[in-house]
């Protein structure tokens, strides 16, 4: 299924959209990517979810990727007495380990590791920072706190600590128990909530082993303090600016935003822009114009895919959702600031061979009448390479490894397309030549650029380029090979 547009989009699934003619539709509309959030559901109800996803995919002849998201260490105040309480202003408040129902003047903190990392003077923002509280004493078992921003406040409302970095594990007992149970399923990615340091992540590769590519979410500061080190150990990266947005001053997320997109497309690894992108449309047909140009903004950057959560999974209009991001994703890159943008903002990177040829693959396309790059991959390292380089032309990853297919989904420009493994490169400029006109991207005259690797079905050898037409006589004719 061609896309009109580079950048991809991610659909969260939930209760409004669990079922296969939703899930069809949101792919037929534009989700290229859906997301089972681990949060929610039983096993057993993400299970049907893949089902109906690969399904769809075999009826449409589509590869598509499937993100997990774990939960991860999720901090919750506890109950009160009446279900709520209304904290005032400058009032004093106390959070220890009593599990009783809370009032006005205290409530149980179900988390002793917490108080472990707590100092005076440290930041309790409560309920996406509506409630905000300064501690001014504490040990072991309590914190007492004073109100700086009150308000009513609720059972199990979440609890960010910005200030600390907190002793938690990487991955709770449910994380683990989610991530085998969603390896063991299948799924291409598994997003990581909560990544505080690089061996967050290497944790969670040792459990993984090898079955999923990991994708890190950065919502701590902790998580932007040490960026380099989570981007160098993640294989991709999600920009979720919910809670960094709660966890930071707002005004820092933007910049914050850009920054981390752009290591990301030098380090050549995909990354998501999340949160709030679409959010009027969990009630509303329309979004708003502030909403469209966050839509927009994020793509203008270059980020490989746009998330949209609730908006799917669980809002009236889910399908219109994504119709609107495709459609506001088409608009922008037909924009001719769109490519001066992604043109001035792209880093050079020449290491290896690899490097050399990509780099080489696009600048023969811009400077002639190429129609398409097609490159041949199998760890999908080459695609990547490719999609770095951010080409005025499509790019047709070709692959023998649905594996590989289903993760480059999540990649920018990137179009997938299987073949079956191949021995001589004559038969990959052929296969090449036969998927840009099946897929809709060249005509017999026009002409395309090949790149492989010799051997083949070798990963890391890419070092063989080539410009071919797409009428198969004239390949036979023009090949000694």
């Amino acid at each position: 299924m061609r896309r009109h547009r580079n950048v991809k989009i991610v659909a969260t699934l939930g209760p409004a959209s669990e079922d296969y003619e939703t899930i069809r539709a949101l792919h037929e509309a534009g989700a290229d990517v859906f997301r089972l959030n681990m949060s929610h559901g039983s096993h057993a109800g993400i299970a049907e979810k893949h089902r109906i996803i690969r399904q769809v995919e075999e009826e449409l002849g589509s590869p598509i990727g499937i993100l997990a998201d774990l939960q991860g260490p999720k901090l919750r105040v506890g109950r009160f007495a009446g279900g709520e309480a209304e904290l005032a202003e400058g009032a004093a408040f106390r959070l220890d380990l009593d599990k009783a129902a809370g009032d006005a003047a205290w409530v149980c903190l179900p988390h002793p590791e917490i108080f472990a990392a707590l100092e005076p003077g440290a930041m309790l923002l409560v309920d996406d920072g509506r409630i905000r509280l300064k501690v001014t004493g504490c040990g072991a078992d309590f914190a007492q706190t004073q109100v700086l921003v009150g308000g009513t406040i609720s059972d199990r409302k979440g609890v960010n600590v910005p200030d600390v970095e907190l002793p938690l594990k990487a991955l709770s007992d449910k994380d683990r128990s989610d991530l085998e149970f969603a390896c063991e399923l299948g799924i291409d990615w598994l997003a990581l909530s909560f990544v505080q340091r690089a061996a967050d992540v290497e944790e969670a590769r040792e459990l993984v082993r090898g079955r999923a590519a990991i994708l890190s979410k950065i919502e701590k500061p902790s998580a932007v303090e040490r960026f380099e080190s989570i981007l160098a150990a993640s294989d991709g990266i999600m920009v979720a600016r919910g809670d960094l947005g709660v966890e930071l001053p707002v005004q820092n997320v933007p910049p914050i935003q850009k920054r981390l997109v752009r290591r990301c497309r030098s380090a050549a690894k995909p990354v998501i822009v999340a949160t709030q992108m679409l959010e009027s449309m969990v009630t509303s047909p329309m979004p708003t114009r502030a909403e469209v140009s966050d839509v927009a903004a994020a793509i203008y950057e270059g980020t490989d895919a746009v998330m949209l959560s609730a908006e799917s999974a669980a809002g009236a209009w889910p399908v219109e959702a994504v119709a609107t991001m495709d459609a506001v994703a088409r608009e922008v890159e037909s924009d001719p600031t769109y490519v001066q943008i992604i043109e001035a903002s792209r880093v050079i990177i020449r290491e290896s061979v690899a490097d050399g040829i990509v780099a080489a693959a696009r600048e023969i396309a811009e400077a002639t009448d190429i129609v398409a790059i097609c490159c041949y991959t199998q760890s999908g390292t080459t695609a990547l390479l490719t999609a770095r380089e951010r080409p005025r032309v499509p790019i047709i990853a070709m692959t023998s490894l649905r594996r590989t297919a289903r993760r480059l989904a999540l990649s920018w420009g990137i179009h997938c397309v299987m073949t079956e493994p191949l021995e001589r490169f004559k038969m990959a400029v052929v296969n090449a030549a036969r998927a840009a006109r099946a897929e809709g991207y060249a005509q017999p005259l026009d002409q395309i650029v090949v790149t492989a690797g010799v051997p083949f079905n070798v990963p890391g050898t890419t070092n063989i380029l080539r410009v071919a037409p797409c009428q198969e006589s004239l390949i036979w004719a023009t090949d000694p090979g």
